[in-house]
């Protein structure tokens, strides 16, 4: 597929330090298709080498955020001769991929979420830093209605929900509302319906105004962090906090606070 092409199913749209990427197949319901997932992934890589970008948001065209996996593309593969089976793992680890460029996007990624997001579309949802949802909006992992359980979707999931509420998901497959998905901790808060953007562009905004250097140690700590040990995870966020006391915003940021003046961030 050509750059015009890959440009087209996915938007991007940049403005005072935030990227706002759009999922653009509506039609198709947004699904994470080779096609969508080589436009992620080939995206969120330029985001991450663009100093100028501070947040992200992604937000998806029509209504639906996204029904997942492109499920006709892959049962087509199984006329191939082992059934699809390298197929299959391909655009499995593909779609891996681009969750763990989310995680290890220096910026931090918010969703803005109006519709449904279903199965690997949760999935997207559950990987972003942050979520806003519209109130009419629903999550589902599905699969265990089709004999497919959600199975890589779970590890986004298990990682923002309790146990018991990822594996309520799972298990159910049932549609659950935004006021649901946020008290099960999927998503931050829930807005008006179609405010979803508006409400994650806002935050993306408090979030660009802060030290971009000190905002990427903090991302990337966290995330190294909550898989460590009790005692290795605080050896580790100390180590990680002494060498952002000695940055040069850190500095800056702690005069100005204690000079009681506006902080005058080099992101460094």
């Amino acid at each position: 597929m050509n750059a015009h092409a890959k440009a087209q199913i996915l938007l991007r749209e940049d403005s005072d330090g935030i990227a706002t990427l759009t999922l653009n197949r509506p039609e198709a319901r947004n699904p994470l298709s080779e096609a969508m997932l080589a436009a992620l992934s080939e995206t969120l890589a330029a985001v991450a080498n663009d100093r100028s970008v501070r947040a992200v948001v992604l937000a998806a065209a029509g209504p639906v955020f996204s029904a997942g996996h492109d499920l006709k593309e892959m049962s087509a593969r199984r006329a191939d001769p082992d059934r699809g089976r390298a197929y299959f793992a391909d655009i499995l680890g593909r779609c891996s991929g681009v969750m763990q460029q989310i995680t290890a996007l220096p910026q931090p990624v918010i969703a803005a979420v109006e519709g449904t997001a279903t199965a690997a579309g949760c999935q997207l949802v559950a990987s972003c830093d942050l979520a806003v949802a519209g109130e009419a909006a629903r999550f589902c992992t599905p699969g265990v209605h089709i004999g497919l359980f959600c199975s890589t979707p779970m590890v986004a999931l298990s990682r923002n929900l309790s146990a018991k509420h990822a594996m309520e998901m799972l298990l159910l497959g049932e549609m659950v509302p935004a006021q649901d998905a946020a008290r099960m901790g999927l998503v931050n808060r829930v807005v008006p319906a179609g405010e979803a953007l508006a409400e994650a562009k806002r935050l993306a905004a408090i979030i660009a105004s802060k030290s971009a250097a000190t905002v990427k140690v903090g991302k990337r700590a966290f995330y190294e962090q909550r898989e460590m040990g009790l005692k290795t995870a605080y050896d580790h966020a100390s180590a990680v906090m002494v060498e952002n006391i000695l940055a040069r915003d850190a500095e800056e940021g702690i005069g100005a606070f204690m000079e009681k003046r506006q902080p005058d961030w080099r992101h460094g």
